[in-house]
């Protein structure tokens, strides 16, 4: 029997890609990519394209959901809030949270997986050496499967699969790394779209995963840092 199909979520980023990885394994893959207006909106697609030219997946979907920087409320999508350039607060929840985010990418790939027949939807969330985002941890995910089985088909079946769960961003890179993961084509800082900032929070926990991990991240950041 063949591969069975999986939807894996793609941004670009770190996470996505080593997702992408993990579910290369054992699936056919469907790509799907969501622009929501976010800064770096058109880097993050030029990622996702390079990573679809290098695992090749069966399906590839761009799609996008305006009503996120319409509604605002995150530095990532309204230009009037400053993207925090500080080691993020365990405490409180950052400015660069997308209100439900991870909920409209998942109603999308959700409705994709039921069109395709595809009974997994990967998607690259951490709840360890993450920014704190409450859609990020594994309860949501679990709630959302409960949504799924009663808002689709009787026969649809869909598991939300999150394999980097509970692993530190160390751990993300070993593992990427273990899997020949493409990390030179991926995109994480929040603010810049040729040369990373490595000052916003995404850069600095990418910057922390490859150190800690005994690598050297292979984008290019901008200088003096």
């Amino acid at each position: 029997m063949g591969k069975s199909l999986a939807v894996v979520l793609l941004s670009g980023g770190l996470d996505s890609c080593v997702t992408a990885a993990v579910a290369a394994r054992d699936h056919e893959l469907a790509f799907l990519h969501v622009k929501y207006g976010q800064r770096t909106e058109a880097r993050e697609e030029r990622a996702f394209l390079a990573l679809c030219e290098y695992f090749r997946p069966k399906y590839r979907l761009i799609t996008e959901v305006p009503a996120l920087k319409a509604i605002g409320g995150s530095a990532l999508t309204d230009e009037n809030l400053a993207v925090p350039e500080g080691e993020p607060e365990p405490s409180r929840i950052p400015v660069t949270y997308v209100p439900f985010r991870n909920a409209h990418f998942l109603a999308i790939a959700t409705s994709w997986a039921e069109v395709l027949g595809a009974e997994k939807i990967f998607i690259g969330a951490n709840q360890v050496d993450f920014s704190g985002y409450p859609d990020c941890r594994r309860s949501f995910f679990e709630a959302f499967e409960r949504a799924i089985e009663e808002g689709t088909r009787p026969e649809t079946h869909i598991k939300i699969e999150t394999p980097l769960i509970n692993l530190t961003k160390a751990e993300i890179v070993k593992l990427g790394a273990d899997l020949g993961a493409p990390f030179h084509l991926t995109w994480s800082c929040y603010q810049r779209e040729e040369v990373a900032c490595g000052r916003c929070e995404s850069c600095r926990l990418r910057l922390r995963a490859f150190a800690e991990a005994g690598f050297e991240d292979p984008i290019p950041y901008e200088k003096g840092l």
